[in-house]
């Protein structure tokens, strides 16, 4: 159950944001896309969609750019995934198990396994992606020193 290319690009450049939140900085398209190499003009709808459902604040001009609408904590993996693919991609269809027994042994799986993945997303901030990314260019600097 990965992400799509798609919410694999949104969540990146939200990170991205969020990690200069706390400086009040603003990064635009470009800076981002050329950090991340995502392409640009797929970026820039990505984060228009961001911005209509309220994750994201912009502003014109030189020094203009996209920062986060609310803290990174704030931000659930759940509301930009339903933002980026739609709310069918959380997987909330309530489905009734028909067919044979073996199938809705199988149909009950897959409705567990979106439900547990679905309180994931909704228990997983954009601060704690952002805490384990840290995390993980921490020790990459520790074993080269």
């Amino acid at each position: 159950m990965a992400f799509a290319a798609k919410t694999t690009y949104g969540l990146l450049a939200l990170m991205e944001l969020a990690g200069v939140q706390a400086s009040g900085e603003r990064l635009q398209v470009a800076e981002i896309a050329s950090r991340q190499g995502i392409p640009e003009r797929y970026l820039e709808q990505m984060m228009a969609s961001l911005r209509r459902a309220g994750l994201l604040r912009s502003s014109r001009g030189p020094r203009g750019g996209y920062q986060l609408a609310r803290p990174a904590a704030g931000i659930n993996l759940a509301e930009v995934l339903e933002c980026l693919e739609g709310e069918a991609a959380l997987g909330n269809a309530g489905e009734e198990a028909s067919g044979s027994p073996e199938r809705q042994v199988l149909q009950e799986l897959a409705r567990s396994l979106r439900q547990q993945r679905l309180a994931r997303l909704q228990h997983t901030s954009l601060a704690e992606l952002l805490e384990q990314r840290d995390a993980l260019q921490q020790a990459q600097a520790m074993y080269f020193i």
